[in-house]
């Protein structure tokens, strides 16, 4: 490995303009993993194909998780510059395709496209920054970016709605090509960093047996409770494959000269205590998103654009909460007792958010709920990336910060599976007719229903939402078991290549 010349320290100028590009990059790949669920049905109608419905998701979930690992180590190899600039392109001809797509199958290959470029785009701005800018001064700026990502994923479902109201559904894809355009040029003129050219070759065998695991691992959990049964024998038959694969994988990592996740980051001790902070973080984040906003608008009737608008306490918290604390980081040097705090305060919105009543006037405990969780998640999120990239060496930055991206993806796509799994638990048997059957899936048409059959689905749908909240609960307080294991070191000082972490790697 040789040193080919280091770029003099960026300006604060030029660290600005590398942050527009990142956030530009960040932005487009968490609105689009949320922008397209409002337009599902029309597009489904126009297209067919109700039976590939699901994948259109499940295509973007599985390519961007498996992906982000591998950008990450890529990157750390060759520079961040490509790597990121190859995401970008990716995503803006994903993008293109979808928005050209004739049937549903074209979308849905096409979206997997996107999620390759989507998992780049997010992995990269985390180690981008942490290139950029020491982790003394990092934390204001993790922080803006998980408010953008939050922010807009958020959102999404609102514009995605806003879109097909206004225009063709084909606009919710192809408006991310002059976006993805301007992020491609500023990172091509501003985003000239640093880096340790290497001969060193990709670790093929270990990422085909990483991205096996992986796709083998979200297929059974998404197509448990839409196509099979946790019991059936294509959900064993694919968890089986996952476990096996994933063995391998931890196998051949061992002894692989350059390892797509170095197995040594997990003898780190900070490292060891965040990965499941953010795995209990993300399936419960990821949860929250997915059914407050079926609780606004089958309970509380309103409309997706509406229950779009009041998801903004959550948006609005995250944002509030990242932002504070980032400057509060930077300024004391130390991110001690944050992540403690945000699970206590996550926790408080789940306990709202679980005795949630069926009654119009508890839409304003959701969006205290909301408001609530948003606030813990934004004390949590930027802080656990930001003590992982302090305690790593600068060689393995790129690796880091796509690990901490990956297990909260993972998480997310697990706790996605087991609410579900807990959702139509309490939904199983208590359903009296086709009708009422129908209602609950396209909760929409509840207030069609006879009065006594709304009444009886409107406490069937709340039972089963309020549920998964509760579940939810003890997981978020076991987080906060784990995060008051995280060591805490003081922040660094320097960006440069040549500093070394804290000691503890």
């Amino acid at each position: 490995m040789t040193d080919v010349g280091t770029p003099p320290a960026l300006t604060q100028r030029q660290i600005y303009t590398v942050f527009g590009g990142v956030m530009a990059g960040l932005g487009l790949s968490a609105l689009d993993g949320t922008i397209v669920n409002t337009a599902l049905p029309t597009i489904v109608q126009q297209l067919g194909g109700l039976q590939y419905y699901a994948w259109v998701g499940t295509s973007y979930m599985l390519t961007s998780t498996a992906s982000t690992p591998l950008f990450g180590k890529i990157s750390d190899l060759f520079g961040r510059r490509r790597p990121f600039q190859v995401a970008i392109l990716l995503f803006i001809l994903g993008s293109l395709f979808c928005g050209i797509s004739t049937n549903m199958w074209q979308l849905v290959v096409s979206r997997g496209v996107q999620g390759i470029g989507g998992g780049g785009l997010f992995s990269l701005s985390f180690a981008i920054i942490g290139d950029i800018v020491p982790p003394r001064e990092r934390g204001r700026y993790v922080g803006m970016i998980t408010s953008v990502f939050t922010i807009s994923s958020v959102i999404g479902p609102l514009i995605g709605g806003f879109i097909v109201d206004n225009t063709s559904w084909r606009w919710i894809f192809l408006v991310n090509l002059p976006v993805g355009l301007v992020a491609l040029a500023v990172t091509d003129r501003a985003l000239k960093l640093p880096y340790r050219k290497t001969n060193a070759k990709i670790d093929i065998l270990g990422a085909t047996f990483l991205v096996g695991s992986v796709t083998s691992l979200l297929l059974g959990l998404s197509w448990t409770g839409e196509e099979y049964g946790w019991a059936s024998a294509p959900t064993l038959a694919l968890f089986a494959a996952a476990a096996i694969i994933g063995a391998l994988f931890f196998w051949w990592e061992r002894r692989a000269d350059e390892p797509i996740v170095p197995l040594s980051l997990f003898r780190n001790d900070v490292i060891r205590a965040t990965v499941p902070v953010l795995v209990l973080v993300g399936a419960v984040f990821y949860g929250a998103n997915a059914f407050m906003p079926l609780f606004l608008q089958g309970v509380t009737g309103v409309s997706a654009t509406k229950s779009g608008l009041l998801l903004t306490p959550l948006a609005f918290s995250v944002a509030l909460s990242a932002t504070i604390v980032g400057r509060i980081t930077s300024r004391v040097g130390s991110y001690k007792g944050w992540m403690p705090a945000g699970a206590i305060v996550a926790s408080c919105g789940l306990l709202a958010a679980s005795l949630l009543g069926p009654e119009h006037k508890y839409l304003y405990l959701a969006m205290t709920a909301s408001f609530f969780l948003g606030l813990g998640m934004g004390m949590i999120l930027p802080t656990a990336t930001l003590a992982t990239q302090n305690a790593v060496h600068m060689h393995e930055m790129g690796t880091a910060s796509s690990l901490a991206v990956f297990v909260r993806q993972l998480g997310g796509s697990i706790g996605l599976a087991a609410y579900g799994a807990v959702f139509s638990a309490q939904i199983s048997g208590k359903v009296k007719s086709p009708e009422e059957m129908a209602a609950i899936r396209m909760p929409r048409t509840i207030k069609d229903l006879p009065p006594a059959q709304k009444e009886e689905v409107l406490d069937i749908l709340t039972h089963a939402i309020t549920r998964v909240f509760w579940t939810a609960l003890p997981v978020m307080i076991l987080a906060f078991v784990f995060a008051l294991w995280i060591p805490v070191r003081q922040l660094r000082t320097s960006a440069s290549l040549n500093t070394e972490a804290a000691t503890g790697h």
